[in-house]
């Protein structure tokens, strides 16, 4: 049957995505979506501390960002929340300044990101090579396991064999079922025997207060004044690129994970309204969470937006209605859960030994680059940024030694023809002028550019100044082979530029 002849209701039931009717789907999200909120109290608490707000301002981020992200946002799956990077940008604001600023500055980023996804920042994702991806990759799953070590560093000694608990836990237990998630299974067995031994070890409850109440929407506290956005405005342009970014190489991770497409200009967008809405509940505003997003998708195998408006609602079901039961959470079995994480996010396989003897000397560079900028400042984005930069140079410099010159004399020695080979661009260009006998040259100089193009103002600098340089010496010079494109860049920049020179 076509499509124009479709009945309304089987044209209503096309609109449904597939997981409204499938139970085994449902149970998937569902669960994938209690275990990410579980590991999103202690997270977003310690985010809190970090900004230095008070838990509440981080739980109530999570619930916001998370329930708003499930609607607006471009990958489906993905978990959105307050994370440390964000902390770490917005917490000189709120120490000078007072929470007021940061929730107008949380607003402020918002409205940065739907500008900046509409304008199509999100294209810039296809400069980043994949050895910057492994980097950032191998990178995150170091900062998990680091950001576990100060919860296993002078604690009781029980918490040591609750974490090896856990980890055997959720090792075998998909042996058995996969009905329910590991991780689940783990903090329900470990919070139990915790509870009923009466064993002493830092729980959930340790960590900070649980809300008592849904947050209320409001406008932040401060003067709406020039001088407020001057001040807030450099700190939300800064909040709003490490949010993009950690989001976008997120989304680009899951859709290599369930091999899907997303969809990142609204992506983008979905983070700025996602920022704006929480900001008007007064939260601190967040992005992508990549551990909670790999236990998510990864661990949990969840693929719809559903996990990820389920792990914003059960996070504030669980601190409003339950939460004396999820403050004896031991954080031992949070523990385990992100060092299982940490593990299985590390691509083993780009360090392995026979990966390395294959691998080019300059992607291993970028590779380790990437991975050492990140977590020597904590932040992914610097990584990413830096690791882009390294891989561009090290292509620059690689393609720069493809162009090459070779020359023919004339047998009469009336003219000499130059063929010029491989990419004009800064890097080559730069040494063409170099390649040029000016003096000993016949009085007719022919440059063959059949077999390369000009990509940049730098190559039509280059060949101005050569020209230059043989009319010094009374030589004519004629430029042939030009193809469409190099002619027109010729044409618009030709005898401008060789001032420069």
């Amino acid at each position: 049957m076509s499509a124009d002849v479709l009945s309304p209701a089987a044209r209503l039931r096309g609109l449904k995505p597939d997981w409204i009717s499938d139970p085994k789907v449902w149970r998937t999200e569902v669960l994938a979506g209690l275990v990410v909120a579980l590991a999103l109290v202690p997270e977003a608490i310690s985010f809190s501390i970090i900004a230095g707000v008070d838990p509440e301002i981080g739980l109530f981020a999570a619930f916001t960002m998370a329930v708003t992200i499930s609607i607006v946002g471009g990958r489906r799956a993905m978990i959105s929340a307050a994370t440390g990077a964000v902390a770490l940008v917005i917490a000189p604001l709120n120490r000078e300044h007072g929470l007021g600023y940061l929730v107008a500055a949380v607003i402020l980023a918002g409205v940065f990101q739907v500008v900046l996804g509409a304008l199509g920042v999100a294209r810039l994702m296809r400069f980043v090579p994949r050895s910057v991806m492994t980097g950032f990759v191998n990178a995150l799953a170091i900062l998990i396991f680091m950001a576990q070590v100060p919860e296993m560093t002078d604690v009781p000694w029980p918490v040591y064999p609750l974490v090896a608990a856990g980890l055997v836990l959720m090792v075998f237990f998909p042996r058995i079922t996969r009905v329910v998630p590991a991780p689940l299974v783990s903090i329900v067995i470990l919070t139990v025997v915790t509870v009923a031994a009466g064993i002493a070890v830092p729980t959930v409850g340790d960590k900070g207060e649980l809300p008592h109440a849904l947050p209320v929407p409001g406008l932040p506290d401060v003067p709406f004044t020039l001088d407020t956005l001057t001040t807030v405005a450099p700190y939300a342009l800064a909040m709003a690129l490490v949010g993009l970014m950690e989001s976008l190489m997120t989304a680009k991770l899951v859709d290599d994970i369930t091999d899907t497409h997303s969809d990142k200009t609204r992506e983008s967008i979905g983070q700025g309204v996602a920022n704006i809405v929480t900001g008007f509940f007064g939260g601190m505003g967040g992005c992508a969470m990549i551990g909670q997003t790999m236990i998510n998708v990864k661990v949990s195998g969840a693929r719809t937006r559903l996990s990820t408006f389920l792990a914003g609602s059960f996070l504030m079901v669980l601190c409003i209605v339950f939460g004396p039961v999820v403050s004896d959470i031991p954080m031992a079995a949070l523990v385990a859960v992100m060092v299982m994480v940490s593990f299985t996010t590390f691509d083993w396989h780009s360090v392995a030994p026979r990966t390395l003897r294959r691998m080019p000397a300059g992607e291993i560079l970028v590779m380790v680059v990437t991975v050492a900028v990140v977590v020597a400042t904590s932040n992914l984005a610097i990584g990413v940024v830096v690791g882009s930069v390294t891989a561009m140079v090290i292509f620059a410099r690689r393609v720069a030694h493809l162009a090459d010159v070779a020359s023919v004399t004339d047998p009469d020695g009336g003219q000499v023809v130059y063929s010029v080979t491989g990419e004009l661009f800064f890097a080559s260009s730069n040494e063409l002028v170099t390649r040029f006998d000016y003096a000993g040259d016949p009085d007719r100089v022919v440059i063959d550019l059949s077999a390369t193009h000009i990509w940049d103002a730098s190559s039509v600098a280059a060949l101005d100044a050569i020209e230059t340089k043989y009319a010094q010496r009374g030589k004519r010079v004629e430029i042939v082979g030009l193809n469409e494109h190099s002619t027109l860049m010729r044409e618009r920049l030709g005898g401008a530029l060789a001032g420069n020179h």
